[in-house]
């Protein structure tokens, strides 16, 4: 009897320069079956909106390269801070929020990845955590279909979310709970103290920890970095797979591990040049299947 694995499904975060619709075959040129991109320039508050033209295009090229809009993570873009204590940039930053909702709707998409934002030291922790929480919630109300990926972060400056309790914190404060999931970076992850290096028991206390405070039900995509500075650095310093303080192990633990099955797994690494042999490297460390 062969026992059946589900698939990994492994990318890297694309360029959408020249338009969004040129995603997925970029995706594909590297062997990926999953992707990441930002669905408008990330660096500017406005975008134009998407011609009809391109989400047809878009959706035609998913199916064309064969990727499911399930294992396309968005992320939004590195303006917003849904957390900031100054009000002007809170409300710019929900109606930016909301926009990128939009834009995965018209997509047919349905995971937009975010970070949760930054205290800028001016308010508590936990007020915070209900304003983020209280963004999200407007954005839950204004779609029908977009889960919210809260991405853990390294800690560093005021930015929250580099704790599995403060994510939890967040979550708690959400009123729909099957609209919300966490993207584990595994850079900010060892750069805030979690040991996915030493050993592999090591790395999987590090998932019992989250699975015991948020619940692997959240667990809703991952990005696969290694990292240039060393274990609780608070420091996102992203670094190729096997070149940094985390090492390769980990990324094969990922690979063979049932946990991550499902769920999309992009590569954020510095060097685009290496995504495609990177991804063969994750590929071929996922488990063949046994036979009995």
């Amino acid at each position: 009897m062969v026992k059946r694995f589900k698939l990994k499904y492994f990318g890297a975060h694309v360029s959408i320069s020249g338009g969004v619709e040129n995603a997925p075959e970029r995706a594909y040129k590297l062997g990926a079956n999953a992707f990441a991109m930002f669905s408008k320039n990330q660096r500017q508050w406005n975008s134009r909106p998407y011609t009809k033209e391109q989400v047809s295009k878009f959706k035609a090229n998913l199916t064309k390269y064969n990727i499911k809009e399930d294992k396309v993570l968005v992320h939004d873009s590195y303006l917003i801070n849904l957390g900031s204590p100054k009000k002007e940039v809170r409300n710019k930053s929900l109606q930016a929020f909301i926009d990128e909702t939009a834009r995965l709707e018209q997509l047919g998409l349905t995971l937009l990845n975010f970070h949760p934002g930054a205290h800028l030291n001016q308010i508590p922790e936990s007020e915070c955590f209900e304003l983020i929480a209280d963004g999200v919630n407007s954005a839950i109300e204004k779609s029908s279909n977009v889960i919210f990926v809260i991405e853990n972060t390294a800690g560093q400056g005021s930015n929250i979310g580099f704790r599995f309790e403060q994510i939890k914190s967040i979550i708690d404060r959400i009123k729909v709970k099957d609209r919300v999931g966490v993207c584990i970076d595994t850079c900010h992850a060892f750069a805030a103290g979690y040991d996915l290096a030493s050993s592999e028991d090591s790395f999987n206390q590090v998932f019992e920890t989250f699975d015991k405070l948020i619940g692997l039900s959240y667990l809703k995509g991952m990005h696969l970095n290694d990292s240039k500075t060393d274990l609780n650095s608070h420091r996102d310093r992203h670094e190729a797979i096997g070149h940094g303080a985390i090492g390769k192990n980990c990324f094969k633990w990922i690979a063979k591990d049932s946990r991550f099955d499902d769920i999309p797994l992009i590569l954020e690494t510095p060097q685009k040049e290496l995504w495609r042999k990177e991804i063969a490297f994750l590929k071929e460390s996922v488990a063949p299947p046994h036979h009995n």
